[in-house]
């Protein structure tokens, strides 16, 4: 058994290359007068050659993350790099070539990605005529993305010949078409049925395999999230905790799948608890702390505690 996003990243001792790094990232909107402050402090890292899930409610920020990562948005505070480019400084030009080589964007919908007038072929060798590929160039490369996608026996087709799933795995290929260093999908599978689901997952999987592209999924769809050895939840516009998995053998010597939840602690000390854990005890405004030599407690207030100040 092999879990997504696994692949050597450095040897022991050596520095770990990171491709996404977000430090204090702040967004905010102006709707209608009203602030709207979509992400208040998050800090994320993803290592070069990993696949992580990103899961969290409605509007927690997700979407406003894979935004400012593909460009199309800058954030208002903090600070966010993506392969060495910096999010907050990059001029016109260089966010044009940045969209266009650098990072892959794969949407819900598979038509945002393609042309119906197009075959399969055409429509990945596209983003390559934008970014001056020679044309012989063009051909070699979508054939080798159409087969690690294992949809090679689709090339000639148009978009109307393809089920849902091998039309989101050619909107893949079209996001990988010039050899992106970082893989952005959204939603990739929420539209269709679990072998789709599975078959886009997997195309997904052979992405970061063997083409070495890091990814980040943002996913509700907990077959995906549960696959990956990374996944990190956003709460409130930062990240709040994070899931990671290994494999190892039971006591029979079958493989295993663990998995290990973990909070967040950012820079400045701050972590978010787990809602559940918070409504269990009853936890509100304030808690106690302790200091117990190895690890940390962490009481709700007692009901004597709260009553401080003279009565009036």
């Amino acid at each position: 058994m092999t879990l997504p996003g696994t692949r050597p990243v450095a040897d022991a001792g050596d520095a770990v290359e990171l491709d996404v790094v977000c430090d204090g990232l702040v967004r905010i909107f102006t709707s209608e007068g009203v602030e709207v402050v979509a992400l208040q402090g998050l800090d994320l890292e993803v290592r070069r050659g990993e696949l992580i899930a990103v899961v969290g409610a409605s509007g927690s920020g997700k979407s406003t993350l894979l935004n400012i990562l593909s460009g199309l948005d800058v954030p208002s505070a903090g600070s966010a790099s993506v392969a060495g480019h910096d999010l907050l400084t990059m001029g016109r030009a260089e966010r044009l070539r940045y969209r266009r080589t650098t990072v892959g964007f794969l949407y819900q919908q598979a038509t945002a990605n393609l042309l119906p007038y197009l075959s399969a072929i055409e429509n990945i060798e596209l983003p390559m005529v934008f970014a001056s590929s020679q044309k012989g160039e063009r051909a070699t490369r979508a054939r080798e993305i159409l087969d690690v996608l294992g949809i090679g026996e689709c090339a000639d087709r148009k978009l109307g010949e393809l089920s849902g799933g091998q039309q989101q795995r050619v909107a893949l290929g079209v996001a990988l078409a010039n050899r992106p260093r970082v893989l952005l999908a959204d939603e990739p599978t929420g539209e269709l049925d679990s072998r789709s689901s599975d078959e886009v997952f997997s195309a997904i999987r052979s992405a970061n395999e063997e083409l070495g592209t890091t990814v980040i999924v943002v996913t509700h769809d907990t077959q995906v999230s549960d696959q990956v050895t990374r996944t990190v939840a956003i709460r409130d516009g930062r990240t709040a905790s994070e899931v990671r998995r290994h494999v190892t053998r039971d006591a029979d010597g079958g493989e295993l799948v663990v998995s290990q939840e973990y909070a967040v602690l950012d820079r400045a000390g701050r972590l978010q608890l787990p809602k559940s854990f918070v409504a269990a005890l009853g936890m509100r405004e304030r808690v106690r702390l302790e200091l117990e030599g190895d690890h940390i407690s962490i009481w709700p207030e007692s009901p004597s505690e709260g009553r401080t100040g003279d009565k009036s």
